[in-house]
């Protein structure tokens, strides 16, 4: 399937956005049974997923939500925070994150907002074009799977 999308300067944020949500798109079009993608790994030739390792299913569910945020917007504040909360196994990790987000806000306090603005935009840019490979090569592995499935 051909990606479509809307004609954005190059490197506009909104390119990249368009992008990524219409590979994944393409992506949840073409991996009809999700399932096959359970314990195989992203960068392995057909090898079982080790211990710990993203496999291609965690990756495909990964770029679907992802997909929502970047379509819909994000969940209010405190809704992501609570969504957080209650994903965390343990309460040590909860408060060993917020003083990991207490260091990052101090140092982010002392650049200014155009600093900060420069080194967000540049993240997400890289970020999403990072996703937007996996979720091409989420497609490409499943269409792999299925060929050697026949």
């Amino acid at each position: 399937m051909q990606v479509q999308t809307k004609h954005y300067p190059k490197n506009c944020l909104l390119t990249v956005m368009d992008r990524y949500s219409a590979v994944v798109r393409n992506m949840e079009q073409v991996v009809m049974l999700p399932s096959f993608l359970r314990d195989m790994q992203l960068n392995g030739q057909g090898q079982q997923a080790q211990d710990g390792a993203l496999d291609l299913y965690n990756c495909f569910t990964m770029l679907k939500t992802i997909r929502v945020d970047v379509d819909y917007g994000l969940l209010p504040r405190e809704d992501w925070w609570s969504k957080v909360a209650g994903a965390r196994a343990h309460e040590a990790e909860h408060e060993a994150a917020e003083t990991e987000e207490d260091k990052e806000e101090r140092v982010l306090g002392q650049l200014d907002l155009e600093a900060q603005f420069h080194l967000h935009f540049s993240s997400l840019h890289h970020i999403l074009t990072h996703l937007t490979l996996k979720a091409e090569e989420v497609t490409r592995k499943y269409q792999e799977i299925l060929g050697q499935a026949m």
